[in-house]
């Protein structure tokens, strides 16, 4: 993966990337991206595009490893958060029955990530500290609440499924505040190519939507023009 590929990827909005996904990889036309709303902390930020860490947690009631254990965990996913290639992006599950009982992420976990070269999170649990949380980081989660309760880490490096999108270590992310997809390696490549034909096609309908005595038929055209448009 270039840096002038992952530059042109970051380009695009996340509805953008699925749309040029049903062209280069319409079998995952239906899967492959969150399919329920999430909270985004910064709706303001670009997108992100990274590779896939993952984990899953829990809150609601304490580890039951022995607080040596749970620490050894916790440096485990930290290891693996810094792992190359970077830059990447943490997708963690939340198991508990009620998800976001407790936050993992606010003021502190956010730094921390940033500073190992992570982009921002995609998590069906919750979110704090919002106004604290390191500058340009992203946060997609599940809700936002006040207290991390005995939120604790369970397992690293799996695969997890966050609203719908399922994720595997490695796995290339793109995100924004619409939600993200997985952007299958092997047509990653194709994918700003694919984005900018389809622009020049809607950009044809949208011109003539927009022009004078635009009507029924002037549409029927339109759409036949744009279907030819490469």
């Amino acid at each position: 993966m270039t840096a002038d590929l992952l530059a042109a990827l970051r380009a695009l909005d996340t509805p953008t990337v699925c749309n040029a996904l049903e062209l280069v990889a319409p079998q995952r036309r239906g899967v492959g991206y969150t399919t329920r709303p999430l909270v985004c902390a910064k709706p303001e930020l670009p997108p992100i595009v990274g590779f896939a860490r993952t984990a899953t947690i829990r809150a609601m009631h304490p580890a039951e490893a022995s607080p040596d254990a749970s620490r050894q965990r916790r440096l485990d996913y930290y290891r693996h958060v810094a792992e190359e290639p970077l830059p990447t992006i943490v997708v963690i599950e939340d198991l508990d029955p009620e998800p976001g009982y407790g936050a993992y992420w606010g003021e502190v976990n956010t730094n921390i990530h940033k500073g190992l070269g992570c982009l921002g999170v995609i998590t069906s649990g919750s979110i704090r500290d919002l106004p604290q949380c390191a500058p340009g980081f992203q946060l997609l989660a599940g809700r936002v609440g006040p207290s991390h309760a005995y939120v604790h880490v369970v397992d690293v490096g799996l695969p997890v499924t966050v609203h719908g999108m399922t994720v595997r270590p490695g796995d290339l992310v793109h995100a924004d505040q619409h939600g993200a997809v997985v952007i299958p390696m092997d047509v990653a490549a194709k994918v700003p190519e694919a984005a900018a034909q389809i622009a020049r096609r809607e950009a044809h309908i949208i011109a003539a939507s927009q022009g004078p005595g635009f009507s029924f038929d002037k549409l029927a055209a339109a759409l036949r023009e744009a279907d030819e448009i490469h």
